[in-house]
Parts: C-alpha cells; structure tokens; sequence
C-alpha cells in the first residue's frame, strides 16, 4: 500500500492549531505520511510530535503573540461586529494568496494526496480546483454556516421564539449579508476570481463550509442549535482536542483538596493578556471564602505577579494546568468561553460561567447559555460580585450541571479520530478527475 501524504494546514493560533494535535497524531500512527505547514511560532510545538514541519514562507504569521503589534488599530475598534469584520479582512482573507503560493513550495517536495485545514484558514475552498486533491476542514468554533431557522453568525444571539422574532432574525441575516459583512464577502470573491474561480453569492464564511469535500464540526448537535437545513457535507465528529502535553501539572501541588467544599476552575485562555478583565474579578469573588478552592491557569501571562498580589491559600494559580485532571473535580468552570475549554467542560459534565465577546467567543458564549450548560455574563469585563452571584446560581441550581451531564453523555458515544481517519479514507479512494469548480 502506497503510503498516502496528508498536509495539516492551520491559522498560527492555539485555538486553530492545536484541536487538530490529536488527530495529526493519531493519523500519523495509522502509517499515514503526516506534515504541518504553519507559522513559525508553532515549529518547535508541532516538531515535538514528531511531526515534520513546514514554516509560512510568504505567508505574514498574525496571533495573540503579536497581534498588537501588528495590528495597533484593531484595539481602538469598538463593537463585536466591528472588530470581527476587521479580523476577517486583515487576519484571514488577506492571506489568502500567501498560502496559495506557500502550498505551491511545499508542493514541489511534499506532494500532498489530501489538506486538513481549520475551518478559518480562507484558502481551503481553493485548495481542490488548484492541487487537485480533497480537502477537509474542521469547526473549531461553532457552526457558523447561515440557515434560515437562526440569527446570522458572530453576533452572539441565540434563536429567536415567536413570529416576530423570527422576522427581525430575518432581517438580521439579510443586514448581515448585504452590509456588515459584505465587504469581506467582496474581498473574498476578489481572489476567487483572480484565481478563475466561481464568487461566492451569499456570505464568505458559507463557502469557507461548504466549498471543501468534508466538514468537520468539532462538537456534537446537542450543542448546536436546529436547524431544518444543513449542508451534506457537514459531519459532526464530537470533540477535536489536543494531543496530551507532556509535562503539564495534572494536579498542582501542596493541595489539600479535602480542606474544601467546592472548586472553582478558572481561565481566559492564552490570546486575551489583561488579566484584569476575567482573572482578577473571578479570583476576588473568592478571597475571602476559604472554603471555596479557585484554580486559576494564566496563559503564561502575569502569574507571578497574580500569585503576589492573591497570597490566599484558596488561591492556587498557575501558566497552564492539565485540564482533564482538574476538571471531574471542579465544581464551576468560568471561562472567557473559548471553544476548546467549553468542548472540555462538556465533555466532563462541568457546569460553566462565561464572560466572552470578541474572537467569536460570543457564539459559544451564547450556546452555553441557551442549552443551560451555565450561565453567559455577556460581557468580558464582569465585576467581582457578577461573577460571584454567577458561580453561586450555578452550584444552586443542580439543573446545570443535569444538563451538562446530559451532554457528556452525548460527547462519549462520539470518537473524533476514528470518524476523521474514516473520512478521510473515503476522501482518498481514486475517484474520476475532480471538476475545475465547485458547485
């Protein structure tokens, strides 16, 4: 058997790059011939998998390390809608014809039989009609494809009820399309065109879904709301997480967990740096309540300075934590809702309290809230007393943490590597010459 060649291909950020460790893994123990092309930051990451790695060559490498640096202006936008337009454009579009030519290079010496990408990395709809190889890409954010039965994607609503609803949800769609987002739709068509490709007449980010041979959604539908259409090409294949880390603490030491009542697991994920807007209010609910345990994992960002400035015993806080260890014991997760730790939560039964808007995270934030899995604070600055009344409802009211048992159960009867590799099986039996176009 001709050993198959198959190319991850993901944006250079941790909640892009890292769902799809596992699987990479997984496939490459399957005999698979498995490389990454990525930004530079992740070489020596991807390497420790013993994964070989092509770096962006043309390719500008745009993520929470230096996104201020590189875009300065982006923290002056205001608004969700706002600023996730302008990432759109600036961080994902624009670099579109970078990774054309960049997967052209790595062509000449890795002929790739088939591309993995994440679901945002914007050349995967070009990837077909140019190499002539499938594609697969993968939800790591909610599903974002537009229906008729929901509010447009990234404004963070949940489903409307009622007649009227439904008309102003309507409405939203058709705003959405024809003047919020029209502009990244435009850009995008721009390059589809130069590269003799059909433009995409709806939404940018519904090509992004449906222009590739599978799309994985990470997650399972109990976590997604209905709806009465879905593309064919879409299949739900539980949880995509990352490959274990060696050397992670599974449990910090000089605990004494018998000493509490309750743990509160705390995080705002590694691309929001102020500590100020989530850390520090939910490790000040708690200062003065020494039977409440609050673990906190910083990123890598400010953690001695957190540790002077909270000396509290019931205070334990670190870079980053093994979250499968500390999670079946946590009673409360409160997070800045990134996709990756929510999907964890879930998968656990872990009851959560989130405070999440940019980045998409006010879609997730939104689910959270409307499936009763936790309680969404809608903002990403809460004060200490939000969060504190937040964590309390959700430990009196044992219909979360019901409902998010619920859904772990869902979550188990899912084995994501196992339904990718059987994909992508499929993707590559021989097949008559691919059409120049999709439909």
């Amino acid at each position: 058997m001709i050993q198959k060649k198959i190319l991850f291909a993901t944006m250079p950020m941790d909640g892009h790059l890292k769902p799809l460790t596992g699987l990479a893994v997984h496939l490459k123990k399957q005999g698979y011939d498995v490389r990454w092309y990525s930004g530079p930051s992740y070489a020596s990451a991807i390497r420790k998998l013993s994964i070989p790695y092509f770096s962006f060559r043309l390719a500008k490498e745009i993520n929470q390390d230096n996104l201020e640096r590189e875009l300065p202006e982006r923290q002056k936008i205001k608004g969700t809608v706002n600023r996730l337009r302008f990432d759109m454009e600036h961080i994902f579009l624009r670099r579109i014809p970078e990774f054309i030519e960049d997967l052209k290079h790595i062509r000449e010496s890795f002929p790739f039989d088939l591309v993995v990408c994440d679901v945002l990395f914007a050349a995967s709809p070009f990837i077909r009609p140019i190499f002539g190889v499938p594609v697969a890409a993968a939800g790591i954010a909610p599903l974002g494809e537009s229906s008729g039965d929901l509010p447009p994607a990234g404004m963070g609503l949940e489903p409307a009820q009622g007649f009227w609803g439904r008309r102003r949800q309507d409405f939203l769609r058709l705003v959405s399309q024809e003047i919020l987002f029209k502009p990244c739709t435009r850009i995008f068509n721009q390059y589809l065109r130069e590269y003799g490709l059909r433009p995409a007449d709806r939404l940018f980010f519904d090509a992004l879904v449906r222009r590739v041979d599978v799309y994985w959604q990470s997650g399972v539908p109990g976590f997604e709301y209905f709806r009465s259409e879905i593309s064919p090409n879409v299949q739900f294949v539980g949880p995509l997480l990352p490959h274990p880390a060696e050397g992670l603490p599974t449990i910090p030491d000089g605990i004494d967990f018998a000493d509490y009542s309750r743990i509160v697991l705390v995080t705002q994920g590694t691309v929001e740096r102020n500590p100020e807007k989530l850390l520090v209010p939910s490790i000040s609910a708690f200062t003065e309540d020494p039977a409440t345990l609050v673990i906190v994992t910083t990123g890598g960002s400010f953690t001695e300075e957190l540790r002077k400035r909270f000396p509290q015993k019931n205070i334990q806080i670190h870079d980053f934590i093994d979250f499968a260890a500390i999670m079946p014991m946590a009673d409360v997760f409160v997070t800045n809702a990134g996709y990756g730790g929510v999907l964890m939560a879930a998968r656990h039964g872990l009851p959560m309290v989130v405070a999440g808007v940019h980045e998409g995270k006010s879609e997730i934030a939104a689910r959270v809230n409307y499936f009763r899995l936790g309680i969404s604070l809608k903002t990403e600055r809460p004060g200490v007393g939000q969060v504190r009344e937040a964590v309390e409802s959700v430990l009196k009211d044992s219909s979360y943490r019901r409902k998010a048992e619920q859904l772990s159960r869902e979550f188990q009867a899912y084995n994501p590597n196992l339904l990718c590799q059987e994909s992508i099986e499929k993707l590559l039996i021989p097949t008559p010459k691919l059409p120049a176009l999709w439909p």
